[in-house]
C-alpha cells in the first residue's frame, strides 16, 4: 500500500493511493477531482476506467464535472430557491432558471486541504473544507470532510461526513464518469447496468423534477435484471428523449439487495460494483457532455461515460415522497459510498 503526493501546476496537489494488487487512484486536492482510476481488465491489462483531461490545466473550468466533488447540493434545484422553516433562500441560477450541483463556486471549484493516512489494508486522504454560513446563498456554516480510501480487495470507498450550525439542505457526491472500456476505447453503450430500483423521478424538459415517481417496470428504465445503456439511448421513450436521448435521472434504490448497482463490460470483462447508504443514484449517461476536449485517452463525445452520482434528491424542497436532504444542527451527515472493481471471468 502506498500513498504518493506530487505538485501540479505549482498550485494543487495529486494524490495517488496504489493496493498491493496494483491498483490505483488518483486525485486532486483542488475539487476532489479523481483524475485517474487504474484498475486491470479479464487479461491482466491495467487501465484508466474515469473520464479525465489530458492537461490537468484543463480542470480549472470543469464544466462537465469531470470527477468533482458537487455540492452543496448535488443536481438541480428548482428555481434557484428553497423554503426552510418559512424563509425563503434564493441560489445562483446557473442552469437556466434552475441551480446545478452547488453553483459556479461550488465544491467541485475549492481547494480542499488534504491529510493522508494508512492502515495495515488500506490508505486514504481526508479532505476537509469549511464553508460559510451564506456560501452560494445557503445558509448555515458547514464543516465537511470527504475521505477517500482504497483497499487491497480493489474496493474504493468515498466517506462523507459534515455538520452545520443552521438547518440547511445537503446531499454531496461525486461525479466520475465511468467507462470499463479503459482508455476510453468505446463509449458505455454495450455496458450493462443492474440496478435495485423500482422507482424513478419523472422529469420535465428543463430536467426538474415534476413531483411524480414513475414504475421502471415495461420502460427502459427496469435495470432490475440487467439491461444495456444502449436501450434507453436508441429508445422514443419521453423520458429517455427529454435527456438528450439518455438517461440523467434520479432511482431510488428498493435496499432489497447488498449491491444496489452492478455494471459489466463484457469486452473487457471488468465489473463495477456501486454500494452505499445513500436513498439513490443519479445515473448521467454523459448525453450532453462538450464533444472534442482532449481527454488523458482521447477525446471527448456523448456516451463517453456513465457517472453513478449516489446521493439524496434535491426535489424533496419542492415535493414530497421524496427522499430528505435537509441536515439540522444537532446532526451530523454521514454517507458511504464504495466502488468495488473486479473481472467476469
Amino acid at each position: 500500500m502506498n500513498i504518493e503526493t506530487k505538485e501540479i501546476l505549482n498550485k494543487w496537489k495529486l494524490y495517488t493511493l496504489t493496493n498491493d494488487q496494483g491498483m490505483k487512484v488518483s486525485f486532486l486536492n483542488f475539487g476532489g477531482i479523481i483524475t485517474e482510476i487504474l484498475v486491470p481488465d479479464k487479461n491482466g491489462t491495467f487501465e484508466n476506467v474515469v473520464v479525465g483531461y489530458k492537461d490537468y490545466a484543463d480542470y480549472e473550468d470543469n464544466s462537465n464535472f469531470f470527477g468533482a466533488i458537487t455540492g452543496r447540493v448535488a443536481g438541480r434545484i428548482e428555481g434557484a430557491s428553497f423554503t426552510i422553516d418559512g424563509e425563503n433562500y434564493s441560489l445562483e441560477a446557473n442552469d437556466g432558471d434552475n441551480h446545478l450541483h452547488g453553483g459556479t463556486y461550488g465544491f467541485h471549484q475549492i481547494l480542499w486541504d488534504g491529510e493522508p493516512s494508512e492502515t495495515n489494508d488500506s490508505v486514504s486522504v481526508a479532505l476537509t473544507h469549511t464553508s460559510p454560513d451564506g456560501d452560494g446563498g445557503y445558509p448555515g456554516k458547514i464543516e465537511v470532510s470527504v475521505t477517500y480510501t482504497l483497499n487491497n480487495n480493489n474496493e474504493f470507498s468515498i466517506k462523507y461526513e459534515a455538520t452545520t450550525d443552521k438547518t440547511t439542505p445537503l446531499t454531496i457526491t461525486n461525479h466520475s464518469y465511468f467507462n470499463l472500456s479503459g482508455d476510453v476505447k468505446d463509449t458505455v453503450e454495450n455496458h450493462l447496468v443492474t440496478m435495485d430500483s423500482d422507482q424513478f423521478v419523472e422529469l420535465d424538459q428543463h430536467l426538474i423534477p415534476t413531483g411524480k415517481l414513475l414504475d421502471v417496470e415495461g420502460t427502459t428504465f427496469d435495470f432490475r435484471y440487467g439491461k444495456k445503456i444502449s436501450e434507453g439511448i436508441k429508445s422514443s421513450y419521453e423520458q429517455n428523449k427529454l435527456a438528450d436521448n439518455g438517461y440523467d435521472h434520479y432511482f431510488i434504490f428498493n435496499q432489497k439487495k447488498e449491491e444496489n448497482v452492478v455494471v459489466r463490460d463484457e469486452a473487457s470483462g471488468r465489473t463495477l460494483t456501486v454500494k452505499t447508504n445513500q436513498p439513490g443514484i443519479v445515473m448521467y449517461t454523459a448525453n450532453m457532455v462538450d464533444e472534442g476536449l482532449e481527454l488523458s485517452a482521447g477525446k471527448s463525445q456523448p456516451y463517453v461515460g456513465v457517472c453513478l452520482e449516489t446521493q439524496g434528491s434535491p426535489a424533496s424542497l419542492h415535493h414530497d415522497g421524496f427522499p430528505d436532504i435537509i441536515l439540522n444542527a444537532n446532526e451530523t451527515y454521514e454517507k458511504e459510498t464504495t466502488f468495488s472493481f473486479g473481472i467476469d471471468k
